[in-house]
């Protein structure tokens, strides 16, 4: 019996149309265009506008463009993972709220927290429920409206981070292309560096946890960035080892986009040049889990079938892996 492996066949993401620049933050904290270009490679980052508007409607937008491109039944998925860091809400699960919005009905669902590594976790999770040969239509999606949990006070982390998400379609194929192989790690290390305080069963909401301003990011730059760097860069080059890939055979890096320092060390840790580096930070920002996807989204139209791709992402706990994938169709459709 063949080998089942599973491919993506599909891609989608979305970004709500307002558009916050670094002009404009230079309005509301103490920062410059310049300042925050050096250090970060943001020059501006897409923001949800509206009473109401949380994650769901972002995951909305990309598994509705999924199913249309793909000519996907919403009857036919059998199972939908959503990787965020800012659901709706506790519960009920921001993935049940996306499958209702899309009328999704014969599928399970479930979040999925990694930090801005969980785009990934849920990759390799929702590979292994294809190669189990019991599910044929599995939906991955990565979507954050970071906004919410941005303090628009803290120069230091306001500069990051946007709204965005994408989503994947993966399906069974006998053919060498797919998923082949992952990498995944975490440390518990990372949480005094990168944190949200209050809101959890630890620190429950109280007007005291709210005049604190602990319902925000809490970020130690320079502790993240130096195990960042890193990380990143060791997990991606670890999984070329593994699979006995040169940099000539990748067609292009995938990393997340926290921070163009980090991906620059990590494309020059694997020997690769820019031109084989997905990036698009400079726009969007930090969109944690939406990220990668929306990298894929973007350059799907210049990838051919067979394609390798490394993916790479690192995020807060700490939270890191890479995975390699082989394209398994032509441009950006089946």
């Amino acid at each position: 019996m063949s080998k089942i492996n599973a491919a993506i066949t599909g891609i989608n993401a979305w970004v709500p149309e307002y558009i916050l620049t670094n002009k404009e933050l230079e309005t509301l904290v103490e920062t410059t265009d310049e300042w925050i270009m050096s250090r970060t490679g943001v020059k501006e980052r897409h923001i949800l506008k509206g009473e109401g508007k949380g994650t769901s409607v972002i995951g909305t937008k990309a598994v509705e463009g999924l199913l249309k491109k793909t000519n996907t039944s919403p009857d036919e998925v059998d199972l939908v993972i959503c990787a965020t860091v800012t659901p709706d809400m506790f519960f009920p699960a921001t993935s049940t709220i996306i499958c209702e919005n899309v009328g999704i009905k014969n599928a399970f669902s479930f979040d999925l927290n990694a930090a801005c590594s969980g785009f990934i976790y849920a990759l390799e999770t929702g590979r292994k429920f294809v190669e189990s040969g019991q599910y044929k239509k599995v939906i991955v999606i990565g979507a954050d409206k970071m906004s919410s949990i941005t303090d628009y006070t803290d120069r230091t982390t306001c500069i990051l981070f946007g709204d965005a998400g994408g989503a994947v379609l993966l399906e069974p194929t006998t053919e060498d292309l797919g998923i082949i192989d992952s990498k995944l790690y975490s440390d518990g290390i990372g949480v005094k560096h990168l944190f949200q305080k209050a809101g959890g069963s630890k620190h429950p909401p109280t007007h005291e946890t709210i005049d604190a301003r602990e319902h925000y990011i809490y970020q130690e730059g320079q502790a993240v960035f130096k195990f960042a760097v890193t990380k990143m860069a060791d997990v991606a080059v670890e999984i070329m080892e593994k699979n006995n890939l040169k940099s000539k055979d990748i067609a292009y890096l995938v990393p997340h986009q926290a921070n163009m320092r980090i991906i620059e060390a990590t494309a020059r840790r694997m020997g690769l040049e820019k031109e084989k580096v997905m990036i698009n930070i400079e726009r969007y920002g930090n969109t944690t889990n939406g990220t990668i996807p929306m990298c894929l989204h973007e350059w799907a139209p210049k990838l051919k079938k067979g394609d390798n791709l490394i993916l790479a992402a690192f995020g807060g706990g700490f939270t890191w892996g890479s995975i390699y994938l082989k394209w398994a169709i032509d441009g950006d459709s089946k």
